[in-house]
């Protein structure tokens, strides 16, 4: 018994360390089951969904799993010609014979090299496809997504899934799973050429395989629970930084730097602790594997270095030298590709903690979609009609109330009312921004709802108070980077809003470079540059929020020429809250509290002398006393 003392004391040794990981795992548990459940997705529903984005490569996947098993061929016969030389030198040494074994590696190795080379080109390739189609999957969702919903998710997030979270899916393709396949081949290729060798020494290395499960799989548990919490971390921090950067002068003005400073300081600490408790798990089990691979070393050489050296053998197996390289080599195989499964279950961890996040926007359903039998409009009139309609964003708390109105073809109609009225809600009802509750829109006749809503807003060209353009040239905002205008075109629409009247000052003129959100031109120059958008379009109903709002009066001046131009191209629906521009509207709507008080001509409305007659006195005596 005194002889197999070593072993024994390792034995306990390793049994201590896998208690005390138990207890650890047990208490870790607890605190995850008080705080919440936040596993929302298996790993094999996570891999199922992944899996279809693989498909149309699975020719590529084979062959590199072949080419994957030629390079592991390497791994298997290196150690039994490493043995074989050392039975080589120590019994009738033929240096021939040592030539043709050293050539024969350098051959398995240079195959090798080129194996990985060649796997690792492909996987590339069929990586950056995956991640391509999926980024573009998950990029029309989100523009398939409704405005409410849009609101409701913040920016910063939607960025971190479309451009983080699909790296990580891409590693997973490119890296992670063909990595962890070779390696299970390498393991069984391993032990089956270990016990084919000496079966007595496999049985002993065996003895530690409980272990390193045990450990894997409470690592596995633990980084996917790190690995959520970093992705959590790093979409806040992501979040915080597209909404404070883009209102960074709202933060100088009112010099709270430092408290947004304090802000992200704690979200950032927030981050730099989940990748400590990252790094602490990962950095717990590499060692503990570390540990099963010293503790497997020594019991070898103590095995072996005992039946050398007292000529006995175990379990009838005879214990040479090179058997004893032979197997040295072997557990290193054995145990490298384990240890190297710590950084990819890592990876893995981090991949599908990205998936899981991906796939949340993904069964976020869309709340507008296209009836089954909805049609497509090639041309509307530009006739609009609400019938007794209804509508809250939030349940119970009506917005507009039974309103019912008729626009007919070419004429242009204004919406006015206090901040609150509901103007703004009907503008984005007739293009279904929105879905009524109650009533209907009708458009030349048929209810919105039965039109596809691509075909829909096709026909609208709209124009808002908070102009956005895109990164650019001045060519592509009008054009929307559609090639199917010319110059020509585009400067007839520019003509006719009055914007070549600055764009001609312009060195680049058309080309002229437009910055983030367009702040390199004037509030009243973006408005010139939305209203060309519109109409090169040519749009048959034409909507304008609060468009001649936060511009000056030359401007003004400008905007009210190109609307008078407009009003015959179709249907004009303006809110506004200057009276003195609508004034030729051919109808006008008062609303109040989700309610019409008033409609008519302008000079009807003055001779009713009602709510709207006190309005226009109101701003009449405010310009006048200016």
């Amino acid at each position: 018994m005194r002889e197999y003392l070593p072993l024994l004391i390792v034995g306990a040794i390793i049994g201590v360390f896998a208690v005390l990981f138990v207890v650890l795992w047990n208490v870790v548990k607890r605190r995850k089951d008080s705080l919440s459940a936040d596993r929302h997705m298996t790993d094999s529903e996570i891999m199922r969904r992944l899996i279809k984005y693989a498909k149309p490569y699975i020719k590529q996947f084979i062959l590199v799993l072949f080419i994957m098993l030629l390079s592991i061929a390497y791994s298997l016969i290196s150690p039994v010609l490493v043995g074989d030389i050392e039975e080589l030198i120590k019994a009738d040494f033929e240096l021939k014979r040592l030539y043709t074994m050293v050539t024969v590696y350098a051959g398995l190795l240079i195959v090798s090299m080129v194996c990985t080379y060649a796997q690792s080109i492909i996987l590339q390739k069929v990586g950056q496809k995956i991640l391509s189609a999926l980024r573009q999957d998950l990029f029309v969702h989100i523009e398939s997504l409704s405005h409410e919903q849009l609101n409701n998710i913040p920016v910063g997030k939607l960025v971190t899934r479309v451009a983080n979270d699909t790296n990580a899916i891409s590693m997973m393709f490119t890296n992670i799973l063909v990595n962890m396949v070779k390696n299970v081949f390498i393991l069984f290729g391993v032990l089956g050429a270990m016990l084919l060798l000496n079966y007595a020494l496999t049985l002993m290395i065996l003895c530690f395989v409980p272990f390193l499960l045990l450990f894997t799989i409470i690592f596995r548990k633990l980084t996917r629970r790190a690995f959520r919490r970093v992705k959590d971390a790093t979409t806040d921090i992501n979040t915080f930084l597209s909404e404070n950067l883009s209102g960074i002068k709202i933060t100088q003005v009112f010099n709270r730097e430092q408290a947004k400073m304090n802000e992200f300081l704690e979200k950032s600490d927030r981050l730099k602790k989940a990748r400590q408790q990252q790094m602490y798990v990962f950095g717990v089990f590499r060692p503990m594997v570390y540990m099963l691979y010293i503790s497997s070393v020594m019991c070898l050489f103590w095995l072996g270095g005992k039946g050398y050296i007292e000529d006995r053998s175990f379990f009838g197996q005879t214990i040479t030298s090179g058997t004893a390289v032979t197997f040295y080599l072997y557990i290193s195989k054995f145990f490298d590709p384990i240890q190297m499964l710590a950084e990819q279950f890592n990876m893995l961890q981090s991949a599908f903690a990205s998936a899981e996040k991906i796939f949340a926007v993904f069964d976020m359903a869309p709340e507008l979609v296209d009836e089954p039998d909805a049609i497509e409009l090639d041309h509307i009139e530009g006739d609009i009609e609400f019938r007794d309609v209804w509508f809250s964003y939030v349940p119970g708390e009506w917005v507009l109330k039974g309103v019912s109105f008729h626009v007919s073809p070419k004429q242009t109609v204004a919406l006015v009312g206090s901040t609150g009225s509901g103007k703004s809600t009907i503008l984005g009802l007739i293009c279904r921004n929105y879905d009524i509750q109650k009533g209907q829109i009708l458009i030349d006749g048929v209810d919105i709802k039965h039109i596809k809503i691509a075909s829909l807003r096709k026909h609208f060209g709209q124009m808002l108070q908070d102009v956005f353009l895109f990164s650019g040239t001045i060519r592509s905002n009008i054009v929307l980077r559609e090639d199917s205008f010319t110059d020509d075109q585009i400067w007839e629409a520019c003509r006719y809003v009055n914007a070549d009247h600055f764009i001609n000052k312009l060195d680049d003129g058309l080309d002229e470079v437009v910055r983030e959100r367009g702040n390199n031109f004037s509030a009243g120059q973006r408005q010139l540059l939305s209203f060309a958008r519109t109409i090169i379009h040519r749009p048959e109903v034409m909507i304008l929020d609060e468009a001649t709002a936060n511009i000056d009066t030359e401007t003004e001046i400008l905007i009210q020429e190109s609307l008078e131009k407009m009003k015959n191209i179709g249907t004009m629906l303006i809110v506004a809250h200057r009276l003195s521009t609508i004034q030729h509207a051919d109808n006008i709507i008062l609303l109040s509290h989700g309610e019409i008080l008033e409609q008519g001509t302008h000079q009807e409305l003055l001779h009713l002398h009602g709510q709207y007659h006190k309005l226009y006195m109101l701003q009449y005596e405010k310009e006048n006393v200016g």
